[in-house]
């Protein structure tokens, strides 16, 4: 025993001296932090460095961005820890139920996540000030605790304002906010490569960093998380507790802490005489947050936001005449990320105690969520996401159950098949299956940060039922299997349409120069009933050598099962050469990017094509538009934006002409705009019947509560669907929408009411303000103007918002490659 204390000691004392002598960020880098913007290289060479330099450093590569640069983790904790961290982590993990076991764990594992906007750039400065401060001279927290920093969450972002940045700012830096450093041009560093917004794509990973990242997170569960962010110049710096609204998910637990957090920063703010605020503005509703998602994982999640953003480079003067400058948002960045590390090592046993308990769900309402199997694609996309949340689901048995029905908003009986689906709550990650299944999430305040309705089945397009009674389920589960066989004899290849896979098999069909058709009216074949949008391959249309073959093979691996007939005599509806099978052309399309589009709503439509149909588009600048040969291109997409700027009269007039010629325009969200209230558009805005201009009259602390009430953030509406219309083949004669503003627009007189609220609408989860709720009846959602032989297609609410709400996106599917595509050019 003598022997193994004197070896403990010699470990102690070498590490000690390690870390005595490790260099500090400004000394390994060559410059002080703060003197300059550290390129993503570098910050993992700092990392790299210290893990080889330290024993009780350890850094692993998580994952990989669109752009190719690493994402990685670094774990942070005294050396005993470390050599038994994987045990630490297994402990944890049977705390909450994921793994069997029923271990105690005193550890308190903290995660650190930085620069998920990668112009909110202090943040990773700071980390390595936090990793350097917490080896050299925090030591003594990290016996009862492991760290996890992750250095830049988005290093995609952060390298395109890092490098603008540098090619722009003056020698000394200018501080003068007219001063073009200050002025970050389009798109700007905040997204990924992509151009999402990753702060929001925690819940619904639609991102490769998302994913890659859940993983690692799952892996871990964390009892206190920390998104580092930037806000604007001017305010104080945000730490916890957060604002109102709470989710009701959230424990008494969670609450206090985040207060006894926010107290300990308050410390450390106070001593420096730093300015900052507490429960306002960021709020822990939307599940898609840095904040939320770990705190519906049982964490205590935690945003801090620091004054900066891209405007502030190296140095700005605020509004209050003050200097800010880099190293001070980096030095108050490592300050509440220390305390954080500092009382959740004063608390450890306590934070895994109330970690433990949190993962009982006896209290749920709601036991069970079963959903209908009426789409196997939808089904299988919603079983990927549970996938990468390692949220539980089985079968379910045939009979009947009663429940909360999403479909009519009532509590009524549904019929289960053996193939449907449940999901229950009473598994390690039942709160979590609570808040994204909930057919309507509770809100006690109507000031929200974001949107307020999200509900998968409605997001999927799936029926459901709420049970509050546990559901049986079935012991196996049902896989969908297919069979394609070449067929020489066959006169066609006949594909279902009623999914956006389906339309991605109809992208890989002619980017492969075979030519489909598409139906417009039902028929009947081989002793089945096709719907309007089916897929219709035609021996006529691809005489060509290896055709079957080719067909097969792009059918396989887009996971289609083909039904092969031998006639093109329907045995009831359309035969294959009636004018209603249509063929499909390959598509030019056309996507309007820069200073004109939102980047986000631009980079929904690019992912969109590129990720997801897997089909070309030419992405133009708004600024090369007016100049642009229309002619060259079959559809132009405009993103969500405003377009003044841009859509001049000669430019108006050039895009009419080309319309009538058999162009289509999809205009999206705030798109819509540019069509509006226009002589030749038939597109009216819906005005508000409330006048009341009593608003001058509103007392000042009143004036934000009360203008809510024109907005609608983000909720939920049941519209009417035109289903014998291209727009909506593959669709039923409801669609939940996901209305994203107060805008509403009249039908349309002259063109098609294609999707539409009627007067019975009524909003059906998600916060709508009283005035914006009343224009939502009898107005549009989707809708078609023709003009000449092309067509516009207005889309108020975005179907491709975050890329989460997947029963949308067929409609633009349908618009591109169904609406004109037969036209002749």
């Amino acid at each position: 025993m003598k022997i193994k204390a004197f070896l403990l000691v010699i470990l102690l004392f070498t590490a000690s001296i390690f870390s005595q002598q490790i260099q500090s960020p400004s000394e390994f880098l060559g410059y002080e932090i703060g003197a300059r913007f550290t390129r993503h290289h570098k910050v993992v060479d700092y990392f790299k460095y210290v893990s080889s330099k330290l024993p009780n450093v350890q850094l692993e590569k998580y994952g990989e961005t669109n752009e190719h640069r690493p994402l990685y983790v670094s774990y942070i904790s005294s050396q005993s820890n470390i050599n038994n961290i994987e045990n630490i982590r297994k402990n944890n993990l049977s705390q909450t139920g994921i793994i069997n076991g029923n271990k105690s764990n005193n550890v308190a594992i903290v995660w650190l996540s930085y620069n998920v906007h990668g112009n909110e750039a202090s943040s990773t400065e700071a980390s390595m000030l936090t990793l350097y401060d917490l080896v050299t001279h925090k030591k003594a927290w990290l016996e009862n605790t492991i760290v996890i920093i992750d250095p830049c969450i988005n290093p995609d972002g952060r390298d395109r304002y890092v490098n603008w940045y540098n090619q722009v700012k003056s020698t000394p830096f200018n501080v003068d906010q007219n001063a073009k450093e200050h002025l970050e041009t389009w798109p700007g560093g905040r997204p990924n490569h992509y151009l999402f917004d990753l702060n929001r794509d925690w819940a619904w990973a639609t991102q490769v960093e998302s994913v890659q990242r859940i993983k690692l997170y799952n892996k871990w569960m964390p009892h206190v998380h920390v998104d580092f962010h930037e806000q604007y110049i001017n305010n104080p710096y945000y730490f916890a507790p957060a604002a109102e609204p709470f989710h009701e998910i959230i424990t008494d637990w969670q609450r206090n802490f985040q207060t006894a957090i926010g107290k300990n920063h308050a410390k450390y703010f106070d001593k420096e005489g730093w300015l900052y605020f507490t429960k306002e503005s960021f709020d822990l509703l939307y599940p898609s947050y840095g904040d939320t998602y770990p705190t519906y994982m049982g964490a205590i999640g935690m945003t801090y936001e620091q004054a900066g953003h891209g405007m502030a480079g190296l140095g700005i003067n605020t509004d209050e005449g003050e200097v800010l400058t880099l190293k001070d948002r980096a030095t108050h960045h490592m300050t509440t990320g220390l305390s954080t590390i500092e009382i959740a090592s004063k608390n450890a046993i306590k934070l895994n105690k109330e970690f433990k308990k949190y993962f009982n769900n006896n209290d749920l309402i709601y036991k069970s969520y079963v959903l209908k199997n009426s789409n196997e694609d939808k089904m299988n996309r919603l079983k990927a996401l549970l996938d990468t949340h390692e949220i539980l689901y089985e079968n379910a048995k045939g009979g009947s159950i009663k429940g909360y029905n999403y479909s009519t908003q009532e509590n009524d009986k549904m019929e289960v098949s053996d193939g449907d689906l449940i999901i229950h709550t009473n598994q390690p990650k039942g709160k979590m299956v609570k808040v994204l299944f909930e057919p309507k999430a509770k809100i006690v305040d109507s000031l929200t940060y974001d949107i307020t309705a999200w509900s998968l089945p409605y997001a999927h397009g799936l029926d459901a039922v709420a049970s509050k009674s546990k559901v049986s389920s079935a012991v196996k589960s049902q896989s969908y299997t297919f069979n394609n066989v070449a067929d020489k004899t066959a006169y066609a290849y006949i594909s279902k349409w009623n999914s956006i896979d389906d339309a991605t098999f109809l992208a890989d069909l002619l980017k492969n120069d075979i030519v489909p058709r598409f139906t417009e009216k039902s028929f009947g074949a081989n002793g089945k009933t096709f719907e309007k949008g089916t897929l219709i391959i035609l021996r006529n249309d691809n005489r060509k050598k290896g055709f079957d073959e080719k067909l097969i093979k792009i059918a396989n691996r887009n996971l289609r099962q083909l039904t092969n007939v031998t006639s093109g005599f329907s045995e009831s509806g359309v035969d294959f050469g009636s004018y209603s099978v249509k063929p499909i052309n390959k598509q030019k399309i056309a996507v309007i990017s820069g200073k004109a589009t939102s980047s986000l709503s631009f980079g929904e439509v690019w992912h969109f094509f590129e990720t997801q149909l897997q089909y070309p588009i030419t992405n133009i600048n708004s600024d090369n538009f007016s100049k642009t040969d229309l002619s060259k291109y079959d559809v132009i997409v405009m993103p969500s934006g405003y377009y003044n700027s841009v859509l001049n009269k000669s430019t108006v007039d050039n895009l009419k002409k080309w319309v009538r010629s058999g162009g289509t325009i999809l205009a999206i969200g705030n798109a819509l705009n540019s069509f509006a209230n226009k002589d030749d558009f038939s597109l009216k805005t819906k005005k508000n019947e409330d006048n009341t201009t009593d608003d001058n009259l509103t007392p000042f602390a009143e004036r934000e509560r009360k203008s809510v009430a024109n907005l609608i953030t983000g909720s939920i509406f049941k519209s009417v669907l035109d289903n014998s219309h291209p727009l909506a083949f593959g669709y039923g004669k409801a669609y939940f929408s996901l209305k994203l503003s107060g805008t509403s627009y009249n039908y349309l007189k002259t063109g098609y009411n294609v999707g539409y609220f009627d007067k019975n609408t009524k909003n059906v989860s998600g916060y709508a303000g009283s005035k914006a709720v009343k224009n939502v009846p009898e107005s549009l959602f989707l809708g078609e103007e023709p003009m000449g032989k092309g067509s516009i297609v207005y889309m108020v609410d975005n179907p491709l918002f975050r890329s989460f709400w997947e029963n949308g996106k067929l409609f633009v599917a349908n618009a591109v490659f169904l609406l004109n595509s037969s036209t002749l050019k």
